[in-house]
């Protein structure tokens, strides 16, 4: 289990797997895949998602650490091309080796070439959202409860503007479950949000798809959120496979069990920064 100390200046891992693997990283960056998420990673969390925007040092630390080392990845539940506008990534210089993974990998822009790539939605989106009005309904109607929709491929009920967010949380997972199970959908919780959406993909399947394309050799994962524990459980895999990475923790007491499991916690997206750029200046 990883330690939840934060370091403010010069953050260093607290665990010995994590200790070898920015050794690993630092030795051969070429090898290297850098993969983070974006709301709450790269971006602070906002009351209203359509607000969110990259830190505004996140775009400059990237830019000086993706030319050394062999891929930078965002994977994020929300559409690519969200996150690229947010983040600033369209033609910003440097970036030639970034890949945006949308929709937790369902889709994905690739710096390269600008554009996006995705299969047809799921048919079940659709057809939850023209149920959800009424599940909310009858599970109490609570007030600030709002829906967001992400493009016909996710839909996402978010409780943070509710006057009690967990206890709507709470009252809402066990209905939205039956409803996205009866569409052949699952529900991914995250922080007061509980999103219904397709099968099969997630981030820890996203990760090792683009480890495999990129062949890299070690990695380095940060990430905030519940959806972030599948990305965590494919770096643990893969280090039990001999395949050195780094969990990194965007410090949340939100999510205490990614802080738990993380070799280091840092303070938030500006903490995700300043360990980007401190590992991009080790990097020379």
């Amino acid at each position: 289990m990883g330690s939840q100390e934060t370091h403010s200046t010069d953050p260093a891992p607290t665990t010995p797997a994590g200790r070898a693997a920015l050794a690993a990283i630092t030795t051969r960056p070429s090898g290297t895949l850098v993969a983070l998420d974006f709301d709450g990673t790269l971006a602070p969390i906002v009351e209203n998602p359509e607000d969110a925007r990259a830190h505004p040092d996140a775009l400059t630390a990237l830019q000086a650490l993706a030319p050394k080392v062999a891929a930078v990845a965002v994977i994020t539940g929300r559409p690519a091309e969200v996150a690229v506008r947010n983040a600033g990534f369209a033609g910003a210089e440097g970036l030639d080796r970034l890949a945006v993974l949308g929709h937790y990998g369902a889709e994905r822009w690739d710096a390269a070439t600008g554009e996006v790539t995705a299969p047809a939605p799921h048919p079940g989106v659709a057809a939850a959202r023209a149920e959800l009005p009424a599940v909310l309904e009858a599970a109490g109607d609570w007030p600030g409860v709002w829906v967001e929709e992400k493009g016909g491929r996710a839909v996402a009920v978010h409780t943070r503007r509710a006057t009690d967010p967990q206890a709507a949380f709470d009252a809402l997972r066990e209905p939205l479950t039956g409803l996205a199970t009866g569409h052949g959908l699952i529900v991914e919780p995250g922080r007061m949000v509980l999103e219904l959406r397709p099968p099969g993909m997630d981030k820890g399947v996203a990760l090792l798809e683009h480890i495999r394309e990129t062949g890299a050799e070690s990695v380095l994962y940060a990430g905030d959120d519940l959806g972030d524990l599948p990305a965590f459980a494919a770096v643990e895999k893969l280090r039990s496979d001999g395949v050195p990475g780094l969990l990194v923790c965007s410090g949340s007491a939100e999510v205490t069990e990614l802080a738990a499991r993380a070799d280091l916690v840092v303070d938030g997206p500006s903490g995700v920064v300043r360990l980007l750029r401190n590992l991009a200046g080790q990097l020379g």
